[in-house]
């Protein structure tokens, strides 16, 4: 073992990783430990910062969170600027923080001297050889001694009993590979004799390898939940704006056509308000779940990061079984709010006005159609994207699976197991429309991807892959391929398909172009690549699926 100055106790680093004290106004005039938190990292100040609103954050943890937009919002309270905010250090704060630093420091358990009689003084030194922990006046025999010179000495320990051999009363500074137990030289030559041992120290920086990669490991998990977090807020607030919405179009759409269902648009009120406080509450005890998650693992990753830079190698080697492998946590991949809400009471309150109810919509979704057709685009297919079995019309707005695969390069850009293409054009602003004729087929995907996605082997069309399509399987069954497919319920089949994109919106809808109505939409999406136009003419199946995926030009006529 070598000396070092991070080597402190188990009991004492247990201690150390446990909640720092709170301070009273009126024992030293600081503030509660959770003013001395950044929302953010949820760790001590680095460099506090205030926002115009109040609150206050780590300088590199808001300018991260903002990263270069010019229209900022606080993450605590989520009030907008109208400009981005000139952050200052508030030093007044710093130093209030640093005093709370030092207090905790400061409260650590001290050890003291074994040879001291009467008042024990402050230890300096533990002496491996000696098995004493030694004040300053009792370790000067080890600086002018020569024999006691070459004595190991390391920083004050209070359980030094656990870094002699018990058998041998010699220093445990080395590891057996074979039996897992720390020995003493002399071990080596007794039952330890032909083992595969080791220096501590060698065995201890392999273990703190390890650990690095598990610390490694916790800090993306953190990072994904504190985005899931975010993810989770931003999906609830959307879904409560949607509802407010379809509250209101609901009462118009009862006070324009009977007056006599007020009793079954108040009831309609109450469900929708009814589930929006469900959704919330569910939001709600989700996010408290992972900011549980989140405490549980930044105490293990505190744990890891004194670990991965102490010197106490034994110590190290204890506590590496139990602290290499991550807490067990849950899988949140698949746990999102549903932003968007559908009306089933007012369905059936309006069963009998059905018909006309569905004219109005459909009068209003064709003026909206009407209105995005403007954005068309001209979409071209990718050759160099296309699975080898699709052919390409020349004019690259036809493909169809031929169930034979072509001698193709296969470049970086191609997708080489899904029969899928995308289209040549990419976009990163703005918005756009196209419009693809399905007409005598029994599968097909149809929608964008980002330009990041996996192109090689099997892939998944859903967002949090980076595809935002809708399908056809066994010729009458829709879906939207959200991270839970969504069946749709469609009248008729479709003939003609609209997919419309606001990137800046993070929308993309689908619309059958015959009727001009409206089939899905992706709300509150996130778009940082460029996104493509994809196309899946989907497998041959016999010739019964043979006919192709066709990009139609727009009009906008009657």
């Amino acid at each position: 073992m070598t000396e070092s100055s991070s080597e402190q106790p188990r009991e004492g680093r247990r201690r150390n990783m446990e909640k720092p004290p709170v301070f009273a106004p009126d024992s030293s005039g600081l503030l509660s430990e959770d003013q001395f938190l950044c929302s953010i990292c949820l760790d001590v100040f680095t460099d506090p910062v205030s926002t115009p609103c109040g609150h206050n954050f780590c300088m590199k943890c808001i300018r991260t969170c903002w990263g270069d937009s010019e229209q900022c919002h606080c993450p605590f309270c989520k009030e907008k600027f109208t400009k981005r905010p000139e952050l200052k250090v508030n030093t007044a704060f710093r130093e209030v923080v640093d005093l709370f630093k030092k207090k905790t420091v400061l409260d650590k358990p001290e050890v003291l001297c074994d040879a001291c009689i009467g008042v024990k003084q402050k230890a300096l030194k533990s002496c491996l050889d000696c098995g004493l922990t030694f004040c300053k006046s009792h370790l000067e025999p080890h600086d002018h001694i020569p024999k006691l010179k070459k004595h190991r000495l390391i920083n004050p320990l209070e359980n030094l009993q656990d870094y002699i051999c018990q058998r041998h009363e010699r220093p445990l500074e080395l590891f057996c590979r074979d039996d897992q137990n720390y020995v003493c030289q002399f071990c080596t030559e007794g039952d330890h004799k032909n083992h595969n041992t080791v220096l501590i120290e060698e065995e201890s920086g392999e273990k703190k390898s390890q650990l690095e990669k598990t610390q490694t490991e916790m800090q993306h998990m953190m990072q994904y939940r504190m985005k899931k977090i975010k993810d989770l807020k931003d999906s609830a607030e959307l879904r409560k704006r949607n509802t407010e919405k379809e509250i209101a179009d609901s009462i118009e759409v009862f006070t324009a056509l009977m007056r006599s269902i007020e009793r079954s648009q108040a009831e309609l009120v109450k469900t929708m308000e009814e589930k929006q406080k469900a959704a919330e509450k569910q939001a709600d005890d989700f996010i408290k779940e992972l900011k549980q998650e989140i405490i549980e693992l930044k105490r293990r990753d505190t744990e890891l990061e004194q670990l991965s830079h102490t010197e106490d190698h034994l110590h190290l080697l204890q506590a590496y079984p139990s602290l290499c492998r991550p807490p067990q946590t849950k899988n949140w991949t698949d746990i999102c709010i549903q932003p968007y809400l559908r009306v089933e009471p007012m369905r059936n309150a309006l069963s009998q006005l059905q018909t006309g109810v569905e004219n109005m919509m459909s009068e209003a979704v064709s003026t909206e159609v009407k209105r995005i057709q403007q954005f068309a685009v001209d979409v071209t297919l990718d050759a160099d994207t296309a699975h080898p079995k699709l052919i390409l019309s020349d004019d690259g707005k036809q493909v169809r699976d031929e169930n034979r695969k072509q001698k193709l390069p296969d470049n970086p850009k191609r997708f080489n197991r899904c029969t899928c293409a995308l289209g040549k054009e990419g976009f990163s602003s703005g918005r756009f429309y196209y419009e693809v004729q399905v007409s005598g087929k029994t599968d097909w995907d149809i929608g964008v991807a980002r330009e990041s996605v996996n192109r090689k082997g099997k892939i998944a069309l859903s967002p949090l892959k980076g595809f935002w399509t809708m399908r056809l399987r066994n010729g009458n069954e829709y879906k939207a391929c959200a991270d839970s497919p969504f069946l749709l319920s469609l009248r008729e089949k479709l003939q003609k398909v609209g997919v419309f994109v606001d990137y800046e919106e993070g929308l993309v809808s689908f619309y059958d172009a015959e009727s001009r109505s409206h089939i899905y939409s992706f709300t509150g999406q996130s778009f940082t690549d460029k996104l493509y136009p994809f196309f899946s003419p989907c497998k041959n199946d016999g010739g019964k699926n043979s006919a192709p995926l066709i990009i139609s030009p727009v009009s906008t006529t009657e």
